[in-house]
């Protein structure tokens, strides 16, 4: 590999991402495809595919000997189902613990997968460590809005019965998060809840609004679901549980139109002309829905890059989680968020 890539006068060292290659529905062919695309849209990246080296070669074919792609073989695959918890003690062969144990050893930068999210988050977590004042890692999803910018909804199924503390600092690192990757200057931070007024919800609910009100975030109080897609705030903060239902809702919600097109248009051979003229425009209305225009969900406060996708990521989604990797790690994300808490924690001292 390389030491630096040159642009212009300046020379930039190229950013080292691990990709999980067998861990989607779909692998190696997807994450191969998608490893091409990133390769054509990046002159600043290098990938180290990690799989089963045979089936690996066979599918990159000539690209096999790109001089920004490597592979690491790994025999063993975690399959969706697999306990996630077995992995760091009794699967150290397979290509989810290699690739993160290279992030760990610090030979590579990020680590992208498709595969089996709950044994990313752990193996994430238990080999590299949190970012010093993180008190548990959190994955968020930007949905669109009808601003047209999209807000971040975290926690979105890493943590169930999140304790105040946590949220709160759910609430940093996705006011980080959002100002880095969308350069959003100042981040709202909504709280999500079943009323705007701040005695509403669970006791949780309560004392976070308190800690959210301290600890040096832009907050705008609580905000219901309505709220999410209107675009109300940047940020949206809440327990995994609940935010894993909003998440998976809103997943459905573009599927659910697609059939609801489809049926009209079967209704008869006008309802199919208009179908067809309109069709265009409403694909493009829609396209922010789409996940694979954000490719994955990062996983914020572990001590390296980690972008989750869906189990079934296309191409395309895979390539921009590749890309989603590179841009985490050249704006330093983590650095600024363990300043950022490092902050926070200074703030709420001085509240008391």
């Amino acid at each position: 590999m390389t030491d630096v890539a040159h642009t212009g006068s300046e020379s930039v060292r190229p950013v080292r991402i691990v990709v999980d290659a067998m861990g989607g529905d779909f692998a190696p062919g997807n994450e191969v495809q998608g490893v091409i695309q990133a390769l054509d849209r990046s002159s600043l990246i290098e990938l180290i595919l990690v799989g089963r080296e045979p089936e690996l070669v066979a599918a990159l074919g000539s690209n096999a000997a790109h001089p920004r792609v490597s592979i690491v073989h790994a025999d063993d695959v975690i399959a969706m189902g697999d306990e996630p918890s077995s992995i760091v003690k009794q699967r150290k062969t397979s290509s989810l613990y290699m690739g993160l144990d290279l992030v760990r050893q610090g030979k590579a930068d990020a680590f992208v997968s498709a595969g089996n999210t709950g044994g990313v988050m752990a193996t994430s977590t238990m080999l590299c460590g949190r970012i010093p004042g993180v008190s548990r890692p959190t994955i968020g999803t930007f949905l669109p809005t009808k601003t047209g910018r999209p807000t971040l909804l975290l926690d979105v199924g890493a943590n169930v019965d999140s304790k105040p503390k946590f949220l709160s600092d759910y609430a940093v690192m996705g006011s980080v998060y959002t100002q880095l990757m969308n350069g959003v200057t100042s981040p709202t931070v909504g709280l999500l809840n079943v009323g705007e007024e701040p005695g509403k919800g669970t006791e949780v609910a309560q004392q976070s609004y308190e800690l959210l009100r301290t600890n040096g975030v832009n907050f705008a109080g609580n905000v219901e679901g309505r709220d999410i897609l209107a675009g109300t705030v940047d940020v949206v903060v809440c327990d995994g549980f609940e935010g894993n239902i909003v998440l998976k809702f809103a997943e459905s919600i573009l599927s659910f139109l697609k059939e609801r097109f489809r049926a009209y248009a079967n209704r008869g051979i006008l309802q199919k002309l208009a179908m067809a003229a309109f069709t265009p425009v409403l694909r493009k209305a829609l396209s922010g829905m789409d996940y694979q225009e954000y490719g994955g969900v990062p996983l914020l406060g572990v001590n390296g890059v980690t972008i989750i996708g869906h189990g079934s990521s296309s191409p395309k989604a895979l390539a921009n989680m590749i890309l989603r990797a590179e841009e985490v790690v050249r704006k330093d994300v983590n650095g600024t968020i363990e300043r950022a808490l490092a902050h926070a924690a200074t703030a709420a001292k001085e509240q008391i």
